[in-house]
């Protein structure tokens, strides 16, 4: 008997379980025979089994193994919330297209135990806030108008790029690039890091100023992205279990106010001075700026009271710091791998070059803003660096905000719905040999011709998202990374280090680099 009552026991235990695990079945199928999308099984409270062998950074290649399963939508429970993945551009279309109003929300921040308020463009709830936000970021920053206004700090970037590129390769025009390689993504972050700060602050900061802005910055980013996972499983008790966690991540955020307020107070007193002037504009020191980002955060007015009310101090710093990071390593990120191809293809480099010289006459220093619009095969050699290596493999997540069914799959109220990029770009049943790096693609008569990169009308590949939650920022990140492209082609001839060959290997950080840094010899390029 006491044998019998030992086998009962298991079966009372795991009892509860199944039926539970049975009416989670049942409850995911929608009346007209839709379901929530399959996956690998998932316990209540505990989520995905596949948890417990697997952690959040390795979850790009165990999507691969269950989508090679399971289909090109699957979901994931991550404690008791659900997360479905896509990496199908039909179904993508239909929902951020088709169905963008319901799949413009954003999932709750946990990161907001590190004093994050949620009122930025890419993390408010979709809304009155949101909508202000974005419509500020959009019209009186990122505007074409705006953009050409900070066309002097980008040509000072390249001015300060290439200076230090040449001082790193040991060369000098008309001289043989020296043996040694250079280590380039350094250089690119901090080059893009100055004009991101010039183009937020309105000041062009000395380089030990910039230094310590952008190791706030790094430090913050890095810091989120390998210690913060775990508070997306049952916050309420892991915000208890890693209070350590959460004391540094608020330090880092302190550190960063430090650093920021001083700038957004020079501006604010700038702003009080001129009206105080009745419009008339000060006299502008050589470093300063007449626009800039916190200009118009000054000016904003939150929907949150009748009278509305001026952004907060900390609102303002995450709001700058968000500005600060979706340009920084994005752009940099991109500028390595397109320059790794180049390197590795110096038959693109040389077609890259000849057209360059062409439309320029070939004894500029600066390739213009003017000239890089008049250049197809440098657009295209963009995106096809943004198609075979997009920066980030995901775009931040999507909440669903009502029951909707996509595709013949149940997209349940609350669910977050994450898209895969680099799938997308790389999906060999939509192009042509996906692996192999060919501009030509997207010239005419290839396969990616006319690519619509918003995705309106359709997905081929979507590197800035796309519907409602579209990067602000996709218009201004083409000009500089296309800007930038060309001025270091026209500056120097891309030679991979003999023993030291390029590696296309993947690292997830904040974006996804390369494992291995690009290390380059750089001949400068001689004048006519």
């Amino acid at each position: 008997m006491e044998a019998q009552a030992w086998l009962l026991l298991p079966v009372a235990l795991l009892l509860p379980l199944v039926i539970v695990l049975l009416a989670q079945r049942v409850a995911g199928k929608a009346k007209n025979g839709s379901r929530i999308p399959p996956g690998p099984l998932a316990l209540p409270l505990l989520g995905s089994l596949l948890w417990l062998r697997h952690s959040s950074a390795d979850v790009e290649p165990l999507l691969r193994r269950l989508m090679a399963r399971h289909g090109p939508v699957v979901s994931l429970r991550v404690g008791s919330r659900l997360s479905i993945f896509v990496a199908d551009r039909r179904v993508a279309h239909a929902a951020l297209v088709g169905r963008g109003a319901a799949l413009a929300d954003r999932p709750a921040v946990t990161r907001g135990l590190l004093g994050e308020t949620g009122n930025t463009v890419a993390r408010a709830c979709y809304g009155p806030a949101w909508r202000l936000l974005r419509r500020n970021l959009v019209s009186e920053t990122l505007h074409p108008s705006r953009v050409r206004l900070f066309a002097p700090a980008r040509a000072w970037v390249r001015r300060v790029l290439a200076d230090k590129l040449l001082r790193e390769s040991g060369s000098s025009p008309g001289v043989e690039a020296a043996p040694r390689g250079v280590m380039v993504m350094e250089a690119f972050r901090y080059a893009m890091f100055c004009l991101l700060v010039l183009m937020c602050f309105g000041e062009r900061l000395d380089e030990a100023a910039v230094r310590a802005v952008g190791a706030a910055q790094r430090d913050w980013l890095l810091y989120v992205a390998r210690k913060t996972s775990v508070f997306a499983f049952w916050p309420a008790v892991t915000k208890h279990l890693f209070r350590g966690r959460l004391k540094t991540g608020l330090a880092l955020r302190r550190r960063q106010k430090e650093l920021f307020l001083p700038l957004i107070d020079a501006r604010r007193e700038r702003k009080k001075q001129i009206d105080r002037g009745a419009g008339v504009a000060l006299p502008t020191a050589e470093t300063t700026f007449e626009h800039s980002y916190v200009d118009t955060l000054l000016d904003v007015k939150l929907p949150e009271e009748e009278a509305g009310r001026a952004l907060t101090d900390d609102e303002m710093v995450i709001l700058c710091s968000e500005f600060l990071i979706a340009g920084t390593d994005t752009t940099a990120t991109g500028l390595q791998w397109i320059m790794a191809e180049l390197v590795k293809n110096p038959a693109i480099q040389e077609k890259l070059y000849n057209g360059i010289s062409t439309t320029t006459g070939g004894d500029q220093e600066e390739v213009s803003e003017e000239d890089i619009h008049k250049m197809p095969y440098l657009k295209a050699v963009v995106l096809e660096g943004l198609r075979r290596h997009p920066p980030a493999h995901f775009v931040l997540p999507h909440k669903a905000m009502e029951d909707m069914e996509i595709d013949g799959y149940l997209i349940p109220k609350g669910a977050t719905v994450n898209f895969m990029v680099a799938e997308m770009g790389r999906d060999e049943r939509e192009w042509e040999k996906p692996m192999e790096f060919v501009p030509e693609r997207f010239l005419p008569g290839g396969d990616g011709e006319g690519v619509d990169v918003a995705g309106s009308r359709e997905i081929r590949m979507m590197p800035f998202g796309v519907g409602r939650r579209i990067c602000a920022g996709l218009g201004v990140a083409m000009l500089h990374l296309e800007y930038f492209v060309a001025n270091l082609v026209n500056e120097f001839e891309w030679r991979e280090v003999p023993g030291d060959e390029v590696d296309f290997a993947e690292k997830p950080e904040f974006t996804v680099v390369m494992a291995k840094p690009l290390c380059a010899r750089l001949v400068p390029r001689s004048r006519s």
